[in-house]
């Protein structure tokens, strides 16, 4: 059994597909194809159904997707912290962040991390919550940041600091006025949201649900640079970040009433060593939510609470 047949079954199961699986692995499809069987003559068991262009687990392949992704891990954190042991705070570190974070939390200051450990390797993916999930327990990620909570039981999260949630709508709205909003005046409201899949969007539906809001969304998409100018158009109205929100142009941002914020930290895999590039960059992290003082923005911000992820 060799690294990487393990290494292309995983990438197989995970999407469903010998000809995606290559495309992630950076490999020729029967390349990939061949390593498969020869991974299941080892085995002595067919560890896939193959179902014209997709592919689904045997019972053999479902036994043993769990604990080739262990062997994974295991073998990456390995070369991880010998590397880091090697080159001190340096080494390869790949960071996962959700699209409402990384242009507006990360972008604008991973540079000062870069200028203080320039010997990181630092490589950064964007992605939705459930596929950094993924990444992380093919250990492709170390770490992601995300909105809280994460429901995973094999994911340790911390979190950073809350946010509070604004009310986005346009300059003729009938709240446009209003000093705040509360939840109960969202009722009968047209609302543009992000697309199942981003976190935030499960935080905007909590808040519909306690309006008793149907859900009924007019517009669905992957970022808020589409939302905000349908918004001011007058469209119908959205629930955005604070960090977000403040991008709005030609929009009026109204708070909601209190409690009503995100919680925003980052997660791991649970059995996870985390070497020394990594607990740089989540000093760092805590660093500079202390030195912005989110924690002043909230209340209960700032805390780092690290144990497992609740379930949403």
């Amino acid at each position: 059994m060799e690294f990487h047949q393990l290494r292309y079954f995983c990438a197989v199961a995970r999407t469903g597909s010998f000809t995606r699986a290559a495309v992630e692995e950076g490999v020729a499809q029967p390349s990939l194809s061949q390593q498969i069987v020869k991974l299941e003559q080892t085995m002595g068991s067919k560890l896939f159904d193959r179902l014209g262009r997709s592919v689904e687990l045997t019972e053999y392949g479902r036994t043993l997707l769990p604990q080739a992704l262990a062997i994974l891990r295991q073998v990456n954190e390995a070369r991880g912290t010998l590397e880091s042991l090697r080159r001190g705070v340096g080494g390869h570190l790949s960071v996962g962040c959700i699209p409402t974070l990384t242009p507006y939390f990360l972008a604008p200051r991973i540079s000062d991390f870069t200028r203080r450990f320039p010997d990181v390797d630092l490589r950064l993916m964007e992605e939705t919550t459930p596929k950094l999930v993924e990444l992380l327990q093919t250990a492709k990620l170390d770490l992601a940041l995300v909105g809280l909570p994460v429901n995973s039981p094999e994911m340790l999260c911390s979190e950073l600091f809350r946010e509070p949630i604004w009310v986005v709508v346009g300059p003729g709205h009938r709240l446009a006025e209003n000093d705040y909003v509360k939840v109960a005046d969202l009722r009968g409201e047209k609302m543009v949201l992000l697309k199942e899949g981003h976190c935030f969007r499960d935080d905007a539906l909590r808040i519909c649900k306690r309006a008793r809001l149907p859900f009924e969304p007019i517009f669905e998409t992957d970022q808020f640079s589409s939302i905000f100018p349908l918004v001011a158009s007058g469209l119908g109205i959205t629930l955005a970040p604070q960090m977000a929100a403040h991008t709005a142009q030609e929009c009026r941002l109204l708070p909601l009433e209190r409690d009503t914020f995100r919680r925003v930290g980052y997660i791991r895999v649970r059995r996870h060593v985390a070497g020394a590039a990594q607990g740089a960059f989540v000093k760092w992290l805590r660093e500079t939510v202390r030195a912005e003082d989110w924690s002043a923005r909230t209340a209960g911000a700032g805390r780092a609470i690290e144990g497992q992820c609740a379930v949403s």
